[in-house]
């Protein structure tokens, strides 16, 4: 899978039935096939004009968003953004009720004492986010777990932390099966978190930081 100009909305690693009954068919066949698209399509417009930033890496462009043209910032924040905020969305689930496990398990111990501290905390901040955005479980610069939000198809990137896990909280992503209930949501997207992916995506970003 590549990452640059031009973007493809690639196939699921899963078929759009695969997360039922905690998140349903329609809402998953439209997520991807509709809003995603939508914003491959709108991020590969965006790009078309400006060969100098067709190879750069997508997580690139997003970590450092003021190095791009003025007028290439924000089609880039939103719709690069919505494709990098979406694959890693759709990345991070699997519906075979995993438990954490290996590191991921050891440091959710140790800094909020247990998965259910854990999930109270996490629920707590989805539910914050004002009108569109994400939930995010990333890892700050002293290697320690941090549950943040951001608005809209905003990044962690652009603040320097590596992401780890996110829920999509538009209410696209919810509102056919859970109308306005997004903590009904969350619940039922808590079932399919892949932690095997989170543990993999936290020992990549421990490896960075040790370079």
């Amino acid at each position: 899978m590549h990452n640059y100009y031009p973007f493809v909305n690639y196939p699921l690693p899963y078929p759009f039935q695969a997360m039922e009954p905690y998140i349903d068919i329609q809402t998953m066949y439209l997520h991807k096939t509709r809003h995603l698209q939508t914003y491959v399509d709108n991020l590969n417009r965006s790009l078309e004009q400006y060969p100098r930033w067709q190879r750069v890496p997508l997580e690139k462009m997003l970590a450092d968003i003021e190095a791009l043209p003025e007028e290439l910032q924000t089609p880039i924040r939103h719709n690069g953004g919505g494709v990098y905020n979406h694959r890693f969305f759709f990345a991070g689930m699997l519906n075979n009720r995993q438990q954490p496990a290996g590191r991921i398990s050891g440091k959710i111990g140790k800094q909020y004492g247990g998965l259910s501290a854990f999930y109270t905390q996490w629920k707590k901040v989805a539910l914050s986010v004002f009108g569109s955005g994400y939930a995010w479980l990333v890892l700050d610069g002293e290697q320690n777990l941090r549950i943040i939000t951001t608005a809209n198809q905003d990044t962690p990137l652009a603040l320097g932390l590596k992401p780890l896990l996110t829920i999509d909280v538009w209410e696209h992503a919810y509102y056919l099966k859970h109308q306005n209930r997004r903590a009904d949501y969350i619940d039922d997207w808590f079932h399919v978190v892949n932690w095997d992916r989170v543990n993999r995506r936290l020992e990549e970003a421990e490896r960075e930081s040790e370079k």
